[in-house]
């Protein structure tokens, strides 16, 4: 059998990170387009790099793992200028998004040991673990800036905030946080895999008891290809370990609908995965294309996979404009009330479109080694 080629050579992919890095470290607002209205009618930035939110965090944990796999200085003093300026400003109000770059400075501290680091990893910790609302069944709320969510959960949660609490759990020696984040990947799956296709839906409302509209969102499924290989390396569980086995069964079966839906044209993913008709989606392809070949390298996942990771970074490729720009992006989404709602989301380049970008490529330049 003849062995896979990446789609692009390792100076390449070095070359298009390195431009989307730059790019992602100077977005901002300028057209009006990434800005996140609340119900209460106040307005959240979703997009400019120097704001604490989700998809900065999002960018952050990108970027560092640039860093961890290439050694790239300009990568970690980017991750340590923005904490730097942010810890500085202080701290936002506590919710399911903002926890997003606690992620990434619970690895800077376990890397360079930086005191003033410890007390914000502690606080958000135990915030996390006892004050953060808890739905029906004990699972984690997704209360966001101004919407509650009530008796929510959402497929973001686990990357926004479940993988930081499994990170702390182990930099700061707490065995109930890992547990929780164990709790919580768990009860999620339970309610958000579409046990006919191992595709997850957006949401569950305990409230109606339903998945709201039922979508098969894009970026909705991605958050769950990338958390579960990624809790799975932070915790090192055991090969036996059944909820490793479990999670990983998960992931196949998902991967596995993945494979039959990605578009045979561009290698990418539709932003509703079972409706052709909808425009291809980067940042979900991305997300798609980073956790599928995470699962390889970590053996997760059968090799014959492979193909289906490359085919997505070609596609991917082709969406990275002269400015370091991902194109094909959609802004920050709720939950849809129906089909429609996906359809017509907004497209235009965001932080979390580069990030994840940058995840999926520098995942890539494992393949090298």
């Amino acid at each position: 059998m003849t062995e896979l080629k990446p789609p692009a050579s390792r100076e390449e992919i070095r070359t298009l990170i390195d431009r989307m890095i730059d790019n992602l470290v100077t977005i901002e607002v300028t057209d009006g387009k990434g800005l996140w209205v609340n119900p209460d009618g106040t307005v959240v930035d979703d997009k400019s790099w120097k704001e604490w939110n989700w998809p900065q965090g999002v960018g952050l944990y990108g970027i560092y793992k640039n860093y961890q796999v290439t050694g790239n200085p300009k990568a970690l003093k980017t991750v340590t200028d923005w904490f730097d300026q942010a810890l500085a400003k202080g701290a936002p109000a506590k919710n399911v998004n903002s926890v997003a770059p606690i992620l990434t400075l619970a690895f800077l501290y376990e890397q360079t040991g930086e005191p003033s680091y410890l007390p914000y990893l502690q606080q958000w910790g135990e915030w996390i673990y006892n004050d953060q609302t808890r739905t029906e069944g004990a699972g984690i709320q997704h209360v966001t800036l101004a919407d509650e969510n009530h008796n929510q959960l959402w497929a973001d949660t686990l990357v926004m905030t479940v993988l930081a609490l499994a990170k702390l759990g182990k930099v700061l020696n707490r065995p109930e946080y890992v547990e929780e984040a164990k709790y919580q990947f768990l009860i999620h799956a339970k309610f958000l895999m579409d046990n006919a296709n191992g595709l997850w839906f957006h949401g569950w409302t305990f409230d109606e008891r339903n998945n709201f509209s039922a979508a098969h969102w894009g970026r909705g499924n991605c958050w769950a290809t990338i958390a579960i290989p990624e809790v799975l390396a932070l915790l090192d569980l055991p090969e036996h370990d059944a909820v490793r086995r479990w999670l990983v069964e998960v992931l196949r079966e998902q991967v596995e609908a993945l494979a039959k839906l990605q578009d045979p044209v561009t290698g990418m993913w539709h932003t509703l995965l079972d409706d052709p008709d909808t425009y291809v989606e980067s940042s979900a392809t991305a997300g798609f294309a980073y956790g599928i070949l995470k699962a390889i390298h970590m053996r997760y996942l059968d090799a014959r996979y492979t193909e289906v990771a490359y085919r997505a970074v070609k596609g991917l490729i082709g969406q990275i404009n002269d400015a370091g720009e991902v194109e094909q992006v959609s802004i920050g989404t709720g939950i849809g009330a129906d089909w429609d709602y996906y359809r017509n989301i907004d497209i235009t380049p965001m932080p979390y479109g580069q990030s994840l970008t940058v995840l999926a490529f520098t995942e890539l330049l494992v393949s090298y080694c």
